[in-house]
């Protein structure tokens, strides 16, 4: 079980040295949201973040883009550094595309489901992608509760892999506290990502260590 921070909730005064701390207290990934205003209503990083990111830590770039028409800056995001790049499905007509270029561009591949979004709208692309992101909030921003229904989502996708030998990691994104991220193991989860319950606390080692324990 893999637990990635998202730098959503971090202090971007101190990105660097918040993103170390994750990292020398045993996560797995860093989780970038980059949202451009327009397809959530919100706006964080761009392809710049990533590379002032990349020097300073070994861990996988874990890229959520949250942006309309992700084909357009795919290369870019994928030159900064990535090692994974993921896609809304609601954000392209075309989402089969995006992932071509996402695997052409030489980093993992992945897909994004809203709450509201079926899992049937992605079938034609699990067997390409190295991962799948089914979100437990409406995206756009941290500290929102988590959504039970998704949990049937989770159930849903391990199914999918188990019958067909898909290759794709589940990950949850939103309200994952340890009750929530026990439930989303148990569906079948394999990424966690955690933003304001890790960042948002005085000792976020301590939230992380809560993570281990319900997840391992």
């Amino acid at each position: 079980m893999k637990i990635a921070p998202s730098i959503l909730s971090a202090d971007f005064a101190r990105l660097g040295e918040e993103v170390k701390m994750v990292e020398n207290a045993g996560v797995d990934y860093i989780h970038v949201d980059v949202m451009d205003g327009n397809f959530v209503p919100n706006i964080t990083f761009g392809p710049s973040v990533v590379a002032s990111l990349r020097p300073i830590t070994k861990l996988p770039l874990d890229v959520h883009l949250m942006i309309a028409d992700p084909e357009k800056y795919i290369e870019d995001f994928a030159k900064a550094g990535s090692d994974i790049i993921m896609a809304h499905v609601e954000a392209t007509p075309h989402i089969h595309r995006a992932v071509q270029m996402i695997n052409q561009a030489g980093v993992k591949s992945g897909v994004v489901l809203n709450p509201g979004t079926p899992v049937e709208s992605v079938n034609y692309v699990l067997s390409e992608i190295d991962q799948i992101l089914v979100m437990t909030v409406n995206p756009g921003f941290g500290g929102q509760s988590f959504i039970e229904e998704t949990v049937k989502k989770i159930e849903e996708l391990d199914r999918l892999r188990k019958e067909n030998g898909y290759r794709y990691e589940i990950e949850v994104d939103g309200g994952i506290v340890p009750e929530t991220a026990e439930k989303c193991r148990k569906a079948g989860a394999d990424v966690f990502v955690a933003g304001s319950y890790i960042y948002g606390a005085e000792k976020p080692e301590e939230r992380i260590q809560a993570l281990r324990s319900v997840l391992d």
